[in-house]
């Protein structure tokens, strides 16, 4: 049987399913998707709802690894491209405090691009956190899985014909994101110190980190399993290569790191992240047509956008804000209403595609419930 967390940033106190009886619609979720899980005989997950202001409710179903503990709020995950939340804060960070600029080329922050100025306009910071660089979308990815060095992916990145201008069409990579890692090295520093000093450490993100060190060290965390037959996963080893590229896919964090991360996104830390800050990232910029044909998706959306480290859904007239992960072994995905001032996030320990049925499935019920509850309580029940 799953197990039901509440509290606000400790998350303290076990409860049974009925210490969130009011909600019945989350209730009912996690037990439709708990039924779906034991069925493919998922080794574990764990998800959280979110509102401004409230205490959370958290779930946790199933154990780090087959022979391992139980998951529960401090276990870690990979966040996989979810870290791309983290880059785009990070980031819109040192523009705020003009450090750097939105607009400066890529080729004054990493040499193996100063051959691409002026190839097809000027690729700049924005287009890399915006996924607008032109260059064919997942350009070598294959080279990261293959082991390449990333100085060397970097060089052929800059040597690749790019299909439009930057900042003309979508194109998602995680290859480009290196140059924010090798922006931070030339400053006698990496992304993963950037990261800690200027949002982990100020949000009291406990478990938080960036590497695969810095998952390993964790005293609990999660083992990636991948599946080996219908229904049946076997425990893997943690793979190197998307670590190599960490403000892309490499930043671990546990439920409890997560539930703060959605927090302050929802506003409940201004002094860390502003407003202004959430807004900009969450603006959209490039409009990504094949995110609305997402089979599980949809029959909710009517519009898709990437704004900076997040994409910008139009899920059933409401606005969504939301980005997914997926690495060997591990699945996740977080998300948030503006309007409502109400987040989600789930993470897992398998490779497995339920997940594309559990996000949509969670806000088409949650939106229900939210408008209902709107509707009896008035204006009031949405975020200010």
């Amino acid at each position: 049987m799953f197990k039901v967390f509440t509290g606000l940033l400790l998350l303290v106190g076990l409860f049974s399913q009925q210490s969130i009886a009011a909600d019945k619609w989350l209730t009912k979720f996690a037990e439709d998707i708990q039924l779906k899980a034991q069925k493919k005989n998922l080794p574990g997950y764990t998800f959280a709802y979110i509102e401004k202001g409230k205490p959370a409710s958290v779930v946790v179903y199933g154990k780090e690894s087959q022979s391992g503990d139980p998951i529960d709020i401090e276990t870690v995950f990979r966040l996989a491209s979810v870290s791309k939340t983290f880059t785009s804060m990070l980031m819109a960070k040192y523009v705020e405090q003009n450090q750097l600029d939105w607009q400066v080329p890529v080729s004054q922050l990493v040499p193996e691009f100063s051959t691409a100025k002026g190839k097809s306009g000027e690729l700049v910071l924005k287009h890399v956190i915006g996924q607008s660089s032109g260059y064919t979308p997942n350009a070598y990815d294959n080279l990261i899985e293959a082991n390449y060095s990333v100085k060397r992916v970097l060089s052929m990145l800059s040597d690749l014909k790019p299909l439009c201008q930057p900042g003309q069409c979508y194109t998602y990579q995680n290859t480009l994101f290196a140059v924010v890692d090798e922006y931070f090295q030339q400053h006698h520093s990496s992304f993963g110190q950037a990261l800690t000093q200027t949002l982990i450490t100020p949000l009291n993100m406990p478990h938080a980190s960036v590497g695969k060190l810095g998952l390993q060290s964790s005293t609990k965390w999660a083992k990636p399993h991948v599946a080996i037959s219908k229904n049946r996963w076997h425990s893997t080893d943690v793979r190197d290569d998307y670590y190599k590229y960490s403000p892309a896919a490499g930043v671990n964090a546990s439920m409890q790191d997560m539930v703060i991360w959605m927090r302050a996104l929802l506003g409940e830390a201004p002094e860390v992240i502003s407003p202004e800050l959430i807004a900009q990232v969450t603006t959209p910029l490039t409009k990504s047509t094949k995110e609305v044909y997402r089979r599980q998706w949809r029959e909710f959306l009517s519009d898709a956008h990437y704004g900076l480290g997040w994409r910008i859904y139009d899920f059933a007239g409401h606005t969504l804000n939301y980005h997914g992960g997926w690495v060997q072994g591990y699945r996740a995905d977080v998300a948030f209403s503006p309007e409502y001032g109400v987040g989600y996030v789930m993470l897992m320990n398998a490779e497995s595609n339920l997940i594309n049925e559990f996000t949509p499935d969670f806000w088409a019920r949650c939106f229900k419930h939210l408008e209902q509850a709107s509707l009896l309580a008035g204006p009031s029940k949405k975020a200010s």
